[in-house]
């Protein structure tokens, strides 16, 4: 009964973002792995996460992830990127998902930084290994490959072995 009471308070929190958010927002609904999933456009992920954040009910106070996928081998979807934010409520210990669609030349959304301290790193991730930039961004640089490096190497049009790399022979 408590479950289903948490699931409630979720699907009314999320309900409330998409009435707000009005065309912005698709439906709200549970996956297979019980989290509640929000799709919205990126012109409003940072007033969904405003919302979600400072919502009395739902109270969605830490990002505990924030990961991108390339659908570029599903043209069904119209957008080759997604962008997911994992929230959890540290109070109710609830969670939801929240994803946005990116197209496939030159991908951005808002920076998450100013409402998650924590998003800083995350999104410098994804900015390295996927070529999504944030803007607003207060420090995007690649975080674990090395400046110099061609390419983003979780893109799906990324070689399987790689580029050549540059090689470097000792000055004589």
């Amino acid at each position: 009964m408590t479950e289903n009471r948490d699931k409630d308070v979720v699907a009314d929190c999320l309900e409330e973002l998409k009435s707000h958010l009005g065309e912005a927002a698709s439906e709200a609904a549970p996956t297979l792995d019980g989290i509640f999933t929000i799709e919205v456009q990126p012109s409003a992920i940072i007033e969904s996460l405003n919302f979600l954040r400072d919502h009395l009910e739902g109270d969605f106070d830490m990002l505990t992830d924030l990961t991108a996928v390339d659908w570029m081998n599903y043209p069904e979807t119209g957008e080759r990127f997604e962008v997911v934010y994992l929230l959890c409520s540290t109070k109710s210990n609830h969670r939801v998902r929240v994803k946005c669609r990116l197209g496939e030349t030159g991908p951005r959304v808002a920076s998450a930084t100013a409402v998650f301290k924590g998003a800083e790193w995350l999104e410098r991730e994804v900015w390295d290994l996927f070529g999504i930039r944030f803007d607003g961004h207060p420090d995007l640089r690649r975080i674990m490959l090395w400046e110099d490096f061609e390419g983003h190497p979780l893109r799906k049009d990324f070689p399987t072995r790689g580029y050549n790399p540059v090689e470097r022979t000792p000055e004589t």
